[in-house]
């Protein structure tokens, strides 16, 4: 564990609650970012966040392993599993209005980049995260703690409870359907180049 959590984890075990809040204004920017990536609205991301670490508070003084932030993004893992077993089935965009006439995807406008905007890339992680939410939700979680939080293939191993081998497998279906999803994101980007 990094020298900085063990010393606020000490602290805030004697009783200093500011030491906690060092360790989730720590934590406050990936953890929050990937349970976003999950979320269907912020209001839902922040009450997980939260819930988050109300369940570390809980189990602090139970906390024994090295690794604090593989600790909490296994929490939040669970949340989020947790909830996807909970939820309703979302209706599909596909489906007829109960008119007939329609389906909610005809009715979606098509929202194109401008050529500046893909130029400078900035609708890119838009159209990444589009094509990641399509991801089987154990890929979805392997890119987004990669990708996000910046774990350690052997960290999102123990997040997923799972082999090393398994979360570089999951990256690797992972990275092959997003690279089949935005090839033609990909080609239109190199044709715009000069």
């Amino acid at each position: 564990m990094a020298a900085e959590d063990a010393t606020c984890l000490a602290a805030y075990r004697r009783g200093d609650a500011e030491a906690l809040g060092r360790l989730v204004d720590k934590y406050r920017r990936p953890l929050f970012a990937f349970l976003s990536r999950f979320a269907a609205h912020p209001g839902e991301a922040d009450e997980w966040f939260q819930e988050t670490w109300v369940r570390a508070i809980q189990h602090m003084n139970l906390f024994r392993q090295k690794n604090l932030p593989g600790w909490l993004f296994r929490i939040a893992h669970n949340l989020i599993v947790d909830h996807a077993r909970r939820r309703k089935p979302d209706c599909s965009l596909d489906a007829p209005l109960p008119d007939g006439t329609a389906t909610l995807a005809d009715m979606v406008p098509a929202d194109r980049p401008t050529p500046a905007a893909e130029t400078a890339g900035r609708d890119l992680g838009r159209l990444i995260a589009a094509a990641a939410a399509n991801l089987p939700v154990e890929q979805r979680e392997v890119f987004w703690l990669r990708m996000d939080a910046g774990l350690s293939f052997r960290e999102i191993a123990r997040v997923q409870r799972c082999s090393i081998n398994t979360a570089l497998a999951r990256m690797q279906y992972a990275l092959g359907k997003l690279r089949a999803a935005l090839g033609p994101a990909y080609r239109e980007l190199q044709d715009l180049r000069p």
